[in-house]
């Protein structure tokens, strides 16, 4: 069989054409799904199929007999990458790959208050959490501020998701505190230009699926332990003690022995400022008459405004009302709190990341300082990524598909140019997403409102940001952590799926008393595990039927495609249900509806198969067989392979073999007995 493939037809998805390929150019595989996986290529022999996706050479390209030598060869791919560049330059692509190309003309001014409100009530949100977030990763309370703009404005322009909110998260400076142990915040830096790199490299060569391996009770076992391993860091800070450490058990160590100089005010403090912020997240939901808005009056209308701001600038309030409190006691010559201390004042200056940093007396070059981040460069990417995704997903309201390609490409860049000033590795945060979500945000621009909130704090307000107690910090830190603490979904997981708890609670407890990055590797290497055990042994039902002309045959159907790991496991069971149910003489008819597709091994190993049952003078058919399976077995030039496509095929198959059959075997004439 050969198939002609068009002069301009590309299969291969690239980053700069990304998923779309011109009309009437591109192959429609879900019209021939039996075909589209094996496409012959121009000039090969007939019947030899390239189980394969297939490039064709643009137009002008090679023809058949031509391209023999290697400088047709080059030139063909010149021509090929060529046809790709100017596909992927058209305005489609630029308006797909630069988001705000295609809602800026179209921008209009209720859509710029909507943003307004929405960038201002983020930045009064983003402006405390950059700063406990800091503490969270070990570093100066600046770093946390530098992390919490340049991304803003990043993102306005490549960024496709209108309420994700760039800056600091937990799980990222959690991560970057478990490798920065012993080192200087340049490594940190370091760490986020790495990252961009690797997220924009994702992005560039479509591995966008990789997430896809991150299931979800990996996905709730990693963020629930994540956030304990938070909160206990900021348990110092609730009671007033000077300790170091990150580890989970070491934390807690520590704090058991230096219990006894717990100080009361940082604890009253921090207790005080937890429980007010747990209320205060509850304010919005107060009910303010009816329930229908248009139905209520101006006065309950703004009330319901105003308990709403209240409720969601709550951080900014507490924080600045202790922070109050604090330089109050400092004026009467009093200091009951520790506080932040002092915080750098105004912008960082633009420069490219550290390639090099000396710690001590001892100087790391480049590559001294990526061996001693180690798995960080892969790990806080990717989980960057799922916390965009999922905040993208959680306030999507079925209105788009969302791009992934393109949230790589712009997290990446985010990354990439927050690393020249001096940010820690930066992602969409779930709680900033909530509130921008609530504010009514139109577009990404509202980003661009919090950058510039960020940078006016930058330079007016670091003097005060010394008189914040730590205690407050940390409460803040750990009312929002404590509800990504995500034990409420064992019981569905257990009512649905039993055995997904198993990487669930593999991925909590390696996360929580190992390594972050080990943990969530462990429960990846789990659930892949799992799908390999599901793909070396099948289900295969097997049973005794009648055809409809009477003729009994052993039915024997396997639940998914044949691969390596599984064809001596169906070989096994097929040869045992033939010699067993089948008495080795009657005929077997395997089921072939949900194979889709098969490798050289399994293909050998059917081939062997049959020769198994040819050898003991069984008939074995197939049955439902797709084409391209078909022709793969003819290509191992199978002896005695024998396949139908109908009932009345069948049939006719059955009753041949009935009639070669000594009478003494004759299923049909045993019947009679």
């Amino acid at each position: 069989m050969k198939s002609e493939v068009g002069s301009s037809e590309v299969t291969l998805v690239s980053y700069i054409g990304g998923e779309e390929v011109d009309e009437g150019r591109k192959t429609d595989l879900s019209s021939d799904p039996d075909g589209a996986k094996g496409t012959t290529t121009a000039g090969a022999a007939e019947g030899t199929v390239q189980d394969a996706v297939v490039v064709a050479m643009p137009e002008g390209g090679a023809k058949d007999g031509e391209g023999g030598d290697g400088g047709s060869g080059c030139g063909g791919a010149a021509r090929w990458v060529a046809s790709r560049v100017r596909r992927g330059c058209t305005k489609k692509m630029l308006l797909r790959r630069i988001p705000i190309l295609s809602w800026l003309p179209t921008y209009t001014p209720s859509a710029a208050v909507s943003d307004l409100v929405a960038g201002i009530t983020v930045g009064l949100t983003a402006i405390p959490q950059a700063i406990a977030y800091s503490n969270v990763a070990g570093l100066p309370p600046q770093y946390g501020l530098y992390s919490a703009f340049m991304g803003c404005f990043v993102y306005a322009v490549f960024g496709s998701v209108r309420v994700s909110a760039i800056g600091p998260t937990a799980i990222a400076s959690i991560l970057t505190r478990e490798n920065l142990i012993g080192l200087s915040p340049e490594f940190a830096v370091l760490l986020t230009f790495l990252s961009g790199c690797v997220e924009l490299l994702m992005g560039i060569l479509q591995l966008g699926f990789l997430i896809d391996f991150i299931s979800g009770p990996v996905s709730v076992g990693f963020t629930s332990a994540a956030a304990i391993i938070i909160a206990t860091t900021q348990m110092k800070d609730i009671l007033g003690l000077d300790i170091s450490g990150s580890k989970f058990l070491d934390v807690w160590e520590k704090l058991f022995e230096h219990i006894s100089e717990t100080k009361l005010w940082d604890t009253l403090l921090g207790v005080t400022c937890m429980a007010i912020l747990l209320l205060l997240r509850k304010v919005k939901d107060i009910p303010i008459g009816p329930t229908d808005s248009k139905e209520r009056t101006s006065f309950q209308r703004i009330t319901s405004q105003i308990l709403w701001l209240v409720s969601t600038s709550r951080n900014i309030i507490v924080v600045v009302v202790s922070a109050v409190a604090a330089y109050e006691f400092e004026l009467h010559g009093t200091r009951p709190f520790a506080l932040t201390g002092f915080v750098k004042p105004g912008l960082p200056p633009f420069q490219p990341p550290p390639f090099s940093a000396q710690i001590k007396n001892e100087t790391y070059n480049f590559l001294d300082m990526v061996s001693s981040l180690g798995s960080a460069i892969l790990v806080v990417p990717l989980l960057a990524i799922l916390e965009n995704v999922a905040l993208a997903k959680a306030f999507s309201d079925g209105q788009s598909r969302l791009d992934a390609t393109q949230e790589m490409l712009a997290i990446g860049a985010s990354n990439v140019l927050s690393s020249f000033v001096s940010a820690i590795p930066i992602s969409g945060a779930l709680s900033r997403g909530a509130v921008n979500h609530s504010s009514g945000v139109a577009t990404p621009f509202g980003g661009v409102y919090t950058g510039i909130i960020v940078i006016l704090a930058l330079h007016l307000f670091t003097p005060y940001f010394a008189y914040i107690p730590k205690a407050s910090l940390a409460a803040v830190i750990i009312a929002a952590v404590v509800f990504m603490v995500e034990f409420h979904v064992v019981k569905p997981i257990w009512k649905t799926k039993k055995i997904d708890l198993i990487p669930a609670v593999a991925t909590f407890f390696s996360c929580l008393f190992i390594r972050l990055e080990l943990g969530i590797v462990i429960g990846i290497g789990l659930n892949v595990l799992f799908l390999l055990y599901g793909s070396a042994r099948p289900t295969v039902k097997v049973e005794k039927s009648l055809s409809s002309s009477g003729f009994e045959y052993l039915l024997v159907t396997p639940d998914r495609s044949l691969v390596f790991p599984s064809v001596e496991y169906v070989r096994n069971l097929v040869t045992k249900a033939g010699v067993k149910m089948g008495s080795s003489s009657i005929p077997v008819v395997v089921d072939s509806r949900h194979i889709q597709g098969v490798d050289f091994t399994a293909a050998k190993g059917i081939k062997s198969l049959i020769e198994d049952f040819e050898n003991r003078k069984q008939p074995i058919l197939f049955y439902n067989l797709k084409p391209s399976i078909v022709e793969i077995f003819q290509e191992l030039r199978t002896k005695d392979f024998k396949y139908c496509h109908n009932e009345t095929e069948l049939n006719d198959l059955l009753r041949q073999y009935s009639n070669k059959m000594p009478l003494s075997v004759r299923p049909d004439i045993a019947l009679r007995y």
